[in-house]
C-alpha cells in the first residue's frame, strides 16, 4: 500500500524514534521502516521531512531521513524483477523538489541532498533526467552566495559521479558536459579569486579586524565556493578529455588553465604567512588552497603531459617548485604539504615517460596517420626536454640533489624526539608511510628519480657529500652534531643508489675503514648512524664480497643486541636480505648461529608491535630454511621458542600465520628427523586443522600445507599424527581449496600408515574419496585418481569393497563417451580405465560382482547410459582404445585385464577375442626392459609434484623412497602376461568349445596370428 502526504508524520515519528536510546522505542521503529522502505511514497515522504525547515522538525531526524533517502536510491530507483520499485511519476516529482531545496543550511544536509541527486542523476542522466545541467547553471547565475555554494556542490558531486561511467556512450556524454560548462565555471572562478585576494588585502589593512565578523564569514563561504568551482575545472579537464598521450593533440584547456592556477597560488601564498596569527580560519584556508592547486596541477600533468609541457605552462611551473623547494621563504619551509606537492609534480615530470627520449629509428606503420601521431609525439618529447635542459641545467640539479640531502634528509628535532619515544614505532613508520604523506619519504622518492635520471652527474657528488660527511663527524663522535645528522642523511642518500654508486665507491674498503669503526663506536648517541649502517648492508648486499661478508654477518649479529630497538629491527631485515642472498655462505655464518637464535629470540621478547614480530620471524625462518641439515643442533631450542610464541600469540591469527609457515620450514629443514620436535608441533597442527577451532579458518591454509610437509618427513606415523586422518573430511566437505595438498596427505597415509591406517579410518578414507571423486572437475580428479590407484595396489583385498562407491563412479566416467576436443577428460578416462583395469586383476571376483551390482545398473541408468552387454565388456572397448599412448606400465596392466576378460563365461568374449589377442601381442612383444626404466610420466604412484622442493636439504627423501619402495613392489611387474594369456586361452576354448574357438581364432589375420605364437613361444 502507498504512502501518502497524510503518512509524513508517521515516518517523522519512527525516525524520530529510531534515533532514541531506548531500545523498547528504536527496535520497533528501525522494524517499521524496514517495512516502508520498498512501499510507494515513502521516498515522497522522506523528502518532505528533509525539506521541512521550522523549529519543530530536528535537524538529525531530516539527516536520517536523507540517509534513509540515500538507501532507497540505491536500492530501488533501478527497477527490478524483485521489487517494482519507485514509479515514474514520483520519480518525477522527486527530481523536481529535490532541485528546488538545494539551498540548504545545514552542512551535512546540504552535502546528503549533492549526494542524492549525483546518485539519482548517475541512473536518469540524460535519458530521463536531461534538464538536469542546464537548471543549475540557470540557478547558478541568480543565486546568492549560500545557494551558489550548494549549487556547486550538487555540481561536483555529481560529475564526480558521472565521471566514474566507462560506457563509451557515457564518456561522450561527460565530454559534451564538460564543453558546456567549462568556459562558465572557469569565468566564476577567475571573478571568485580576484575577489578573494582583494578582500584578503582590505582585511590586513582593516585595523580592526573582529569589527566585520560577518563579513569575513561571508569570504570564508565564497572561498570554499571557489575551492568547489577548482575541484569542478579539474573534473571537466581531466575526465571530459581523453588523455593527450593517445592522440598527441593538445587539451586547450590546460594550457590555458596552468599559468592561471600557478598564478593562484603566488599570490595566495604570501597571505599564509600573514594569516598565521590571528585568523586561523584564513590561515587554514590558505594552506588547503594551496595544496590543492598544486594538487590540480599535478593531475593535468599527469593526464595531459603533452599539453603541459608546452613552453607557456612547463617552464614556470617547474622553474617555481624548484625555488619552492631549493629556496623557500621561512613560513613556507614549514608548510610541508605545500613543499611535499611540489616535490611531487617535480617526480611526476622527471619520470614522465611521455618525456623520455625515444630511440625508435624508422617506425613501422600501417597508415600515414599513425606515422605521423608518432611523429609528433617524437617532437614533443624533443621540445620537453629541451625545456627541462634549460630550466634544470647540471649545477641545478646538483643544487637541488643536495638541498635533498642536507635539508630534506636530516633528522629534525621531532624525529628524534618520536624515535627516542618510541623506537619501535618509529623504526615502522620510516617503513609503512605513504612517501607522498611525510616530507622526507617525498624528498627520498623524489631524489631516487633525480638520481635515476642524473646518474652520471650525481654520482660523484653522493661521493663528495659523503667524504665531507665523513670528515665533519669522525667514526668516534659522541655528540648529535650537524655533521651527524647529515652523515645521516647522505648513507640514506648512498643506500638509495647502491646500483650506481658501487661505480664510484669500493664497498669493501668504505666497511672496513669507516663504516665497521662507527659501529665499535657504542656511545647511545651513535644509535642514529648504527640504524643508518644496519640499513645500508641490506641495500648494498649484492656489493658486499670475500672476506668481508663474514665481518658484515658478525656486525649484524652485534648491532642485534643493541640497546636500541629501531637499530636492532633494521638489523634484522638487513640480516634477512643477506641469508636470502645467492652469495649466503653457510659456512662462514653457522658459528653465529647460536648468537643469532639467541638474539632473535630477546628481541622477540622484547617488541610489542605486531610488525616487529612478523619481522623477527621472517628472519628466523628464512634462516632455518637456509641453513638446512645444519639446523638439528638447535631443533630444541627453537621448539621451544615456536611454542612459547604459539602460546603467546592465542587470538592473533595473522602472527599465527606467520609462525606456521616458519614451522613448515623448521619441518622441512629436519626432514625425517622432524620427529624430535612433535612434542611441539602436533598439538599446534591440531589446532590449525580442527574445524572446531574459533581460529581454524584464519589458519587452515598454512596449517594443511604444515601437515603436508610433517607426513612427507615423518619417518613413520605416529599414532597422534595417524589421529589426525578425519580432520581432512571435515576440512575437504567444506571447501576443494585445499585439494593439492589433501590428495598429497591422503598418498603419505595410504603409503605410511599401512593396513593399520586402513583398518582404523576406512569409512573417513571412503568417505572423502567419494566427495572429492564425485564433485571435483577433471583437474581434480587427474591430482586423486593416482592415490587410489596406489591404494588398491597396496590393498587389493581390502580396498575395493571399501572405494565400491568410488569405482562405480570410476565406471560411469569411462563409459561416458569421450569429448576429442577436452584432452583432460581424455586423460580422466584412461586414468580410470587403468584403475579398474588393476582392480580386475588383483580382485576379479570384486570387480565381477560389482559390475553385476543393481546399484550400478540404476546409476547408470540416472546418467543416461545406456549398457545392453556386459558392463566388463564395455570396459574392453575403453582400455583397448587407451593402449596406444597408456605407459609401459598401465599398458600391461590393460593387456592384463583384457586376457582376464577372455574367462568370462558370455559368449560375446569370442567377438573380441581378435581384438584382445591383438593387444595382447603387441605389450608381450615389446622390449622387455621397457618397464624397468625411468618413466616419470608413467610413474602411476606419483599424485602430485611436492610442494617447496626448494626447501630444506633432502625434505622429500623419506616421502619419495617410500614411493619408489610401493613402486618397484607393485604386484603387475612380478605376474608373466605371457602365462596369464596361455591360461586364460585355454580357459575360453573350454568354456566355449573348440569348434567355436578355433572359429574364431582362425579369423585372425595370419601376421598376427604368427606373432601371438611367437609371444606365446608356441611356434
Amino acid at each position: 500500500m502507498a504512502l501518502s502526504a497524510s503518512d509524513v508524520q508517521t515516518v517523522y515519528s519512527l525516525l524520530s524514534n529510531s534515533l532514541c536510546s531506548d531500545e523498547s522505542l528504536r527496535k520497533p521503529a528501525e522494524a517499521a521502516l524496514a517495512q516502508c522502505e520498498n512501499r510507494p511514497g515513502f521516498c515522497s515522504c522522506l523528502l518532505e521531512i528533509i525539506a521541512a525547515r521550522d523549529l519543530a522538525c530536528r535537524e538529525d531526524v531530516r539527516l536520517l531521513a536523507s540517509v534513509y533517502f540515500k538507501n532507497s536510491i540505491s536500492r530501488y530507483w533501478r527497477h527490478r524483477r524483485d521489487s517494482p520499485g519507485i514509479s515514474n511519476e514520483e520519480k518525477i516529482h522527486l527530481r523536481k523538489k529535490l532541485l528546488l531545496h538545494i539551498r540548504e543550511e545545514n552542512t551535512q544536509i546540504a552535502i546528503q541532498l549533492a549526494v542524492l541527486v549525483s546518485k539519482i542523476a548517475r541512473i536518469d542522466y540524460p535519458k530521463e533526467w536531461p534538464e538536469l545541467f542546464s537548471f543549475l547553471v540557470q540557478q547558478l547565475q541568480s543565486a546568492d552566495m549560500l545557494a551558489s555554494h550548494r549549487i556547486l556542490m550538487v555540481l561536483f558531486r555529481t560529475l564526480k559521479e558521472l565521471s566514474t561511467k566507462r560506457l563509451i556512450s557515457d564518456q561522450r556524454s561527460f565530454s559534451e558536459i564538460a564543453s558546456h560548462l567549462f568556459e562558465y565555471t572557469w569565468t566564476l572562478w577567475k571573478s571568485d579569486v580576484q575577489t578573494i585576494l582583494q578582500n584578503f588585502s582590505a582585511l590586513l589593512q582593516s585595523i580592526n579586524v573582529n569589527s566585520s565578523m560577518e563579513q569575513q564569514n561571508d569570504l570564508l563561504l565564497m572561498c570554499e565556493r571557489w575551492l568547489l568551482c577548482l575541484k569542478i575545472i579539474r573534473q571537466l579537464i581531466i575526465s571530459g578529455h581523453p588523455s593527450d598521450t593517445t592522440s598527441a593533440q593538445e587539451v586547450w584547456q590546460v594550457k590555458e588553465v596552468s599559468p592561471v592556477l600557478l598564478s593562484a597560488i603566488q599570490s595566495i601564498l604570501p597571505y599564509y604567512t600573514s594569516f598565521l596569527e590571528g585568523q586561523i580560519k584564513l590561515c587554514d584556508f590558505t594552506k588547503r588552497a594551496c595544496t590543492k592547486l598544486m594538487k590540480v596541477l599535478v593531475a593535468l600533468q599527469r593526464k595531459h603531459p603533452y599539453s603541459f609541457g608546452d613552453q607557456t605552462v612547463l617552464p614556470a611551473v617547474l622553474d617555481f617548485c624548484l625555488n619552492k623547494i631549493t629556496n623557500p621563504e621561512p613560513a613556507v619551509a614549514s608548510f610541508e604539504q605545500f613543499l611535499i606537492q611540489c616535490m611531487v609534480l617535480i617526480k611526476s615530470i622527471l619520470e614522465c615517460k611521455e618525456y623520455k627520449p625515444t630511440l625508435t629509428g624508422r617506425v613501422i606503420a600501417g597508415s600515414g596517420e599513425s606515422l605521423s601521431l608518432e611523429q609528433r609525439k617524437k617532437n614533443i618529447a624533443m621540445a620537453v626536454g629541451d625545456i627541462l635542459n634549460t630550466v634544470l641545467p647540471s649545477d641545478c640539479i646538483i643544487l637541488l640533489c643536495n638541498i635533498l640531502i642536507r635539508r630534506y634528509f636530516i633528522y629534525t628535532a621531532k624525529d628524534l624526539d618520536e624515535w627516542y619515544q618510541s623506537p619501535e614505532s618509529f623504526h615502522h613508520e620510516q617503513d609503512m608511510i605513504q612517501w607522498t604523506e611525510k616530507l622526507r619519504p617525498c624528498a627520498e622518492a623524489l631524489y631516487i628519480v633525480l638520481f635515476e635520471n642524473y646518474r652520471h652527474l650525481l654520482g660523484p657528488v653522493i661521493i663528495s657529500i659523503l667524504h665531507e660527511a665523513m670528515n665533519c663527524s669522525p667514526p668516534l663522535e659522541i655528540e648529535i652534531t650537524p655533521g651527524m645528522l647529515l652523515k645521516d642523511a647522505v648513507y640514506s642518500a648512498a643506500g638509495h643508489a647502491y646500483y650506481e654508486l658501487s661505480s664510484y665507491l669500493n664497498f669493501n674498503e668504505w666497511f672496513r675503514r669507516s663504516l665497521s669503526i662507527e659501529l665499535a663506536n657504542d656511545h647511545p648517541n651513535m644509535r642514529i648512524i648504527h640504524r643508518k649502517i644496519a640499513l645500508l648492508l641490506g641495500q648494498w648486499v649484492s656489493e658486499i664480497k670475500g672476506e668481508t661478508r663474514k665481518l658484515v654477518y658478525c656486525a649484524l649479529i652485534k648491532l642485534l643486541q643493541d640497546n636500541d630497538i629501531a637499530v636492532r629491527l633494521a638489523a634484522c631485515r638487513s640480516l634477512c636480505y643477506l641469508v636470502q642472498d645467492i652469495s649466503f655462505s653457510e659456512q662462514d655464518f653457522f658459528e653465529l648461529l647460536p648468537a643469532c637464535w639467541s638474539l632473535c629470540f630477546n628481541l622477540m621478547e622484547d617488541v610489542q608491535e605486531f610488525d616487529s614480530k612478523v619481522q623477527i620471524l621472517n628472519l628466523i625462518s628464512v634462516l632455518i630454511e637456509h641453513v638446512g641439515e645444519k639446523l638439528a643442533p638447535f631443533a630444541s631450542q627453537l621448539a621451544d621458542f615456536f611454542h612459547k610464541i604459539w602460546e603467546e600469540s592465542t587470538g592473533e591469527s595473522l602472527l599465527q600465520i606467520q609462525l606456521l609457515a616458519a614451522l613448515r620450514n623448521f619441518v622441512f629443514s629436519l626432514g625425517h628427523q622432524s620427529s624430535i620436535c612433535y612434542s611441539m608441533l602436533l598439538p599446534i597442527l591440531q589446532k590449525g586443522i580442527d574445524m572446531d577451532n574459533p581460529d581454524a579458518l584464519n589458519l587452515l591454509e598454512d596449517s594443511v600445507l604444515l601437515w603436508e610437509a610433517t607426513l612427507s618427513n615423518a619417518s613413520s606415523i605416529v599414532p597422534q599424527l595417524l589421529d589426525f586422518f578425519p580432520y581432512l573430511v571435515a576440512i575437504t566437505e567444506r571447501s576443494f581449496d585445499h585439494l593439492k595438498a589433501t590428495v598429497s596427505i591422503i598418498e603419505d597415509y595410504v603409503i605410511s600408515g599401512g593396513i593399520g591406517f586402513l583398518n582404523r579410518h576406512a569409512s573417513s578414507l571412503a568417505k572423502l574419496l567419494d566427495v572429492i571423486v564425485g564433485n571435483v572437475n577433471d583437474r581434480g580428479l587427474l591430482s586423486i585418481l593416482p592415490v587410489i590407484d596406489v591404494l588398491v595396489q597396496c590393498f587389493p583385498v581390502e580396498a575395493p569393497p571399501l572405494i565400491c562407491g568410488v569405482l562405480q563412479k570410476l565406471i560411469l566416467i569411462c563409459l561416458s563417451g569421450e569429448d576429442n576436443r577436452n584432452p583432460s577428460r581424455t586423460a580422466v578416462r584412461a586414468s580410470a580405465g587403468a584403475i579398474l583395469a588393476r582392480v580386475l586383476v588383483m580382485n576379479t571376483n570384486y570387480l565381477a560382482q560389482l559390475t553385476s551390482e543393481p546399484s550400478l545398473a540404476i546409476a547408470l541408468q540416472q546418467a543416461g547410459l545406456s549398457v545392453n552387454q556386459n558392463v566388463l565388456l564395455c570396459l574392453v572397448d575403453v582400455w583397448i582404445d587407451k593402449m596406444d599412448n597408456a605407459t609401459a606400465i598401465r599398458r600391461k596392466i590393460f593387456a592384463l585385464a583384457l586376457s582376464i576378460i577372455l574367462t568370462l563365461r558370455v559368449p560375446q568374449v569370442i567377438d573380441k577375442l581378435d581384438d584382445i589377442l591383438s593387444v595382447c601381442t603387441s605389450v608381450i612383444l615389446e622390449a622387455s626392459g621397457e618397464l624397468s626404466k625411468e618413466d616419470p610420466s608413467g610413474d602411476a604412484t606419483s599424485s602430485s609434484e611436492p610442494h617447496n622442493e626448494s626447501l630444506g636439504y633432502g625434505s622429500f627423501a623419506s616421502k619419495e623412497f617410500r614411493k619408489r619402495q610401493v613402486k618397484d613392489s607393485d604386484p603387475i611387474k612380478q605376474l608373466s602376461l605371457e602365462d596369464v594369456l596361455r591360461e586364460n586361452l585355454k580357459a575360453c576354448a573350454a568354456f566355449h568349445g573348440d569348434a567355436s574357438f578355433n572359429a574364431a581364432i582362425s579369423r585372425i589375420h595370419p601376421s598376427a596370428f604368427a606373432q601371438l605364437q611367437q609371444a606365446l613361444r608356441m611356434g
